[in-house]
């Protein structure tokens, strides 16, 4: 479980595609401390698994294995070695909770249609698929490449989230641009909902 509250841009070391798995190296400096082979961490909001770390001069360098189903739902197909991304630990039983629930687990993939300055803040639009928008609801949170964010507007195909200077500056949205896939996550307490009156299970 995560809050959407990135703790710091990591940078990707590498790629690489063996038969068991694809291998995603990131180097970390703040949420390398303390982090232990088998613990949880979110990648642009993806939950994954650290399975082999180093020490690096300039912070861990952290091995984490993606399943192909994993690579192809979510944006982590397009990170490139230099490429940033946010980076989470998992949230401990007693923190403070900054953001919402986040599971990690990505619902799909949305494609920035606006991104620009609008005063000391910028002003984002995605469009998403029908199985995430169904969630997205006005002044509600929604997860963007792993940022807890509230939705400024909500419309059939596309809703616009608004990001204030500090969330520009430490997260990975500095790099994006129009065109660009992110990775979504809805509230998990509007799935619950929608089947607790649906009375339908999936």
């Amino acid at each position: 479980m995560f809050t959407g509250i990135v703790e710091e841009t990591g940078v990707v070391e590498g790629v690489r595609t063996t038969a068991k798995a694809i291998e995603l190296t990131v180097r970390a400096k703040v949420c390398g401390r303390g982090l232990k082979i088998g613990d949880s961490l979110a990648v642009n909001g993806c939950c994954l698994t650290v399975v082999k770390m180093a020490s690096r001069q300039s912070g861990k360098s952290i091995r984490l294995d993606l399943l192909k189903e994993t690579w192809q739902r979510t944006n982590l197909q397009f990170a490139r070695a230099g490429s940033l991304v946010n980076l989470e630990r998992s949230l401990r039983v007693g923190s403070r909770l900054g953001g919402h629930f986040v599971t990690g687990h990505i619902d799909g993939t949305g494609k920035i249609t606006r991104w620009e300055r609008a005063g000391q803040d910028h002003v984002l639009e995605i469009s998403a698929p029908p199985e995430v928008m169904r969630y997205v609801v006005f002044k509600g949170s929604i997860t963007v490449d792993g940022i807890s964010l509230t939705v400024a507007a909500a419309r059939t195909r596309s809703f616009r989230v608004w990001i204030i200077p500090h969330t520009y500056e430490v997260t990975a949205l500095r790099e994006r641009a129009v065109g660009d896939a992110v990775n979504l996550e809805a509230d998990i307490l509007g799935k619950y909902v929608e089947q607790f009156t649906s009375g339908r299970r999936k």
